[in-house]
């Protein structure tokens, strides 16, 4: 088939919806790896009706830091949020002076929409501070000093700074993760329901007395349904961030869909979240508008090796990380390269590949790009437009390099084929632990040639040190300039450490 490019950046924009998928493993989605156990035709449609990415990254191997670059196109570590993730009564991580994707489009002519997991944080109102000899954690902190059962909170007073304060028109969704109370709907800056009862999903907290987990994938997919239509038939065109809730933890299949996968539990939630895709995608067609629409899909990061205690997948040999090293929060690829598939139909070559590298973090860009509109110079500064791959102009580098983190915050840096990574562990749950590694002497530098070992089974910076040396240079000055892209320099919000230990 021959692109069609004359219509490419014609006088109407067309609708946006990123799909983000939450802990999705690159070897989970069946056309990413044929070798896996579980059916997703959904999203195999999806990418026979588009370009896939293979080596596409998110910015983070943990969700919150990952979420932040999506929406700002900027890596996480500019802002104080230097390790692990935030937790659901965290306050807001994005400056509401911020330029965001939501609030770009929205300047542009576009209704905005969120819809699922928000996880970036929201300022909740705190009638009573937690007491110090509270005998009832969520967590050491829940991410706010003032709040430790979670019910110290007014729930029927508004929440600021949530996703309505940097740019979206509307938010039907959850604060955090699933397994992250409170256990509520919240519409715009307000809980659906006032949380009446303690619940638990994996995590204990105040929830709604109709909120259940399994009931939560569901919800996202209509309400993401009920905007594709109201907004249809209107002049303006929409952007919808639809964050699914899934397959993260709990691990909670919907009823239709428990024992269709044969690999789990774990596989029938894979398989559920593969049929929301494909409702969104049944829903643009039922309307005679996909080929008015540009769909983005992926995931926030890797899958979580925790799962594994319980589902045992790859024992039944089907491999999550597909042959990457690693998992959700190892600087390793099975930590942060995830299955990405972008598809607008007449625009984008069907069924075609693109092998360059690309973050997450270039979705704003991307979207700037697709309207033929300029970022500011303050904003979306790790963001690269990713548009010359999508409509087939070039397949050379769109960016010269590409930074990742782990969930403890240790840095790695790609060029080329050499990926450098700052830390003599995965920077993230698998073992060695990193006090354990620098007790054992283990190198405190990791350097892996990707076009040989893309497994990362040699470590070969002792063979090649002066590699080592230049890109930790380009690093630093990455660090320094508060910018990976051309432009005037900046600063990051809280002084940024190269070497971070995560004990």
């Amino acid at each position: 088939m021959t692109l069609i490019t004359s219509s490419l950046y014609g006088q109407k924009n067309p609708n946006i919806i990123f799909i983000l998928a939450d802990d999705l493993g690159y070897g989970d989605v069946k056309c990413f790896n044929p070798g896996g156990k579980i059916a997703t035709p959904n999203m195999d449609e999806l990418a026979a009706g588009g370009m896939m990415f293979t080596d596409a990254h998110s910015s983070s191997a943990v969700c919150t830091p990952s979420r932040y670059s999506i929406l700002t196109g900027r890596y996480p570590w500019r802002s104080r949020l230097q390790k692990d993730a935030l937790w659901g009564y965290a306050p807001h991580l994005i400056d509401p002076a911020r330029l965001t994707v939501a609030s770009f489009l929205k300047n542009n002519g576009y209704f905005t929409a969120c819809v699922g997991k928000w996880h970036l944080g929201m300022d909740w109102v705190v009638n009573q501070p937690a007491s110090k000899d509270s005998l009832h954690f969520l967590r050491p902190t829940s991410g706010n000093p003032l709040i430790k059962t979670g019910w110290e909170v007014d729930y029927s007073k508004p929440i600021e700074n949530g996703p309505n304060s940097v740019g979206f028109d509307y938010f039907y969704g959850i604060s955090a993760s699933l397994d992250m109370p409170p256990f509520v709907f919240i519409e715009n800056d307000r809980t659906v329901e006032i949380p009446a009862a303690e619940k638990t999903f994996f995590r204990p907290g105040p929830a709604g007395k109709d909120f259940e987990a399994v009931n939560v994938l569901p919800a996202v997919v209509k309400k993401t349904q009920e905007i594709i239509v109201s907004k249809a038939a209107s002049n303006t065109p929409f952007f919808i961030y639809m964050a699914m809730p899934s397959p993260h933890t709990p691990i909670v299949p919907d009823a239709d869909f428990k024992g269709k996968s044969g690999v789990t539990d774990y596989g029938d939630y894979v398989m559920e979240t593969d049929w929301g895709v494909g409702q969104v995608m049944k829903t643009l067609d039922s309307l005679g508008i996909a080929d008015d629409t540009i769909v983005f899909f992926s995931s926030d990061n890797g899958f979580a090796p925790y799962v594994l205690r319980n589902y045992k997948v790859e024992k039944l040999g089907h491999f999550p990380s597909y042959i990457f090293r690693g998992y959700k929060s190892d600087i390793w690829e099975g930590g942060h390269r995830v299955p990405t598939i972008v598809r607008w139909p007449g625009h984008i070559q069907r069924g075609s590949t693109c092998s360059q590298f690309i973050s997450l973090t270039d979705f704003m860009a991307t979207c700037a790009g697709l309207l033929n509109e300029k970022l500011p110079d303050n904003a979306g500064e790790d963001s690269y437009n990713i548009m010359p791959y999508l409509a087939g102009e070039t397949k050379r580098p769109v960016r010269k390099s590409i930074v990742y983190a782990s969930m403890y915050g240790n840095f790695s840096i790609q060029e080329g084929k050499w990926k450098l990574e700052l830390c003599p562990n995965s920077g993230g749950y698998a073992s060695p632990k990193e006090w354990r590694a620098y007790r054992e002497g283990s190198p405190l530098i990791q350097l892996y040639d990707m076009e040989s070992d893309v497994s990362e089974k040699r470590n070969v910076e002792a063979q090649f040190p002066e590699v080592a040396k230049r890109m930790t240079k380009l690093l630093e000055t990455i660090i320094k300039n508060g910018r990976s892209t051309p432009g005037r320099k900046l600063k990051n919000d809280v002084p940024v450490d190269l070497w971070k230990k995560g004990w």
